[in-house]
């Protein structure tokens, strides 16, 4: 079993953005998309939906960011 980063990922109220991706990251994307159906045993359906969990992931493990956003708000 592979240690994905993402898991399960709850459905909520979205908001809509437009983005391009380069060919070989949504390549990489509908892969994702497939190693991690295959984890979670169900399908995945549309791998776009990806995209918000993972930047949700991405900034939540950020060490800088974190510290920035703490030093922003104690400057408040």
């Amino acid at each position: 079993m592979a240690k994905l980063k993402l898991g399960a990922f709850a459905d909520d109220k979205p908001v809509k953005i437009s983005i391009e991706l380069p060919a070989a990251v949504h390549r990489e994307l509908v892969a994702y998309a497939e190693v991690l159906a295959r984890e979670i045993g169900r399908p995945v359906g549309d791998p776009v939906k990806l995209v918000s969990p993972m930047i949700e992931r991405f900034m939540a493990t950020d060490r800088g960011f974190a510290k920035a956003r703490r030093d922003h708000q104690s400057s408040r």
